[in-house]
């Protein structure tokens, strides 16, 4: 796995902790030496992806975070390219902290592309796929995490570590089974 990081609190000790989880699943789509992202109106991009819900596959999951986020249509799913655990406090529970387990994978998608279908802060944010060079996205996102006084979505400092992994594995313009 080229991915592979645990962000915040790294290690739980405390057994009367309560832990709240929620998974999701991230699309890694490379063609023709782009990366296919989600960019936003603040101006950082997130890769495709999102929860998986109850009794859903990662697979299925995925399939339909992709086509909700971007139009594409996932043509194939390949090999897993890793991990990034977040936990932070709960905001909602003094004793207790939520974690965010994302998983990455590597995906083909079809020619062919259908309508969004983007919930209401996927919306207000004004979601757009876009086909961008994997410099040139880490180098938005990281512009972004130095701003001062903006508010910046959670998942940039997540989604830029990523990048980040997949350009020193040198996987652009590879094949993934």
């Amino acid at each position: 796995m080229i991915i592979n990081e645990v962000l915040g609190i790294q290690t739980i000790t405390d057994p009367s902790i309560r832990i709240t989880t929620r998974q999701a699943v991230r699309a890694i789509v490379i063609k023709d030496n782009k990366i296919l992202m989600v960019h936003t109106n603040k101006g950082d991009y997130k890769f495709p992806g999102g929860g998986i819900k109850k009794l859903e596959t990662h697979e299925e999951a995925l399939r339909r975070e992709v086509t909700e986020e971007t139009g594409y249509i996932v043509d194939q799913m390949k090999n897993k390219a890793g991990v990034i655990i977040q936990r932070n406090p709960n905001q909602f529970d003094a004793n207790g902290i939520f974690q965010m387990t994302s998983y990455y994978y590597f995906c083909n998608v079809k020619q062919k592309t259908t309508n969004q279908h983007l919930d209401k802060y996927e919306k207000e944010q004004e979601f757009e796929p876009i086909w961008i060079e994997l410099d040139e996205v880490i180098a938005k996102n990281e512009a972004i995490l130095t701003q001062k006084g903006t508010q910046i979505n959670p998942w940039v400092y997540r989604e830029t570590l990523a990048l980040r992994s997949i350009k020193e594995a040198r996987v652009m313009g590879r094949s993934h089974k």
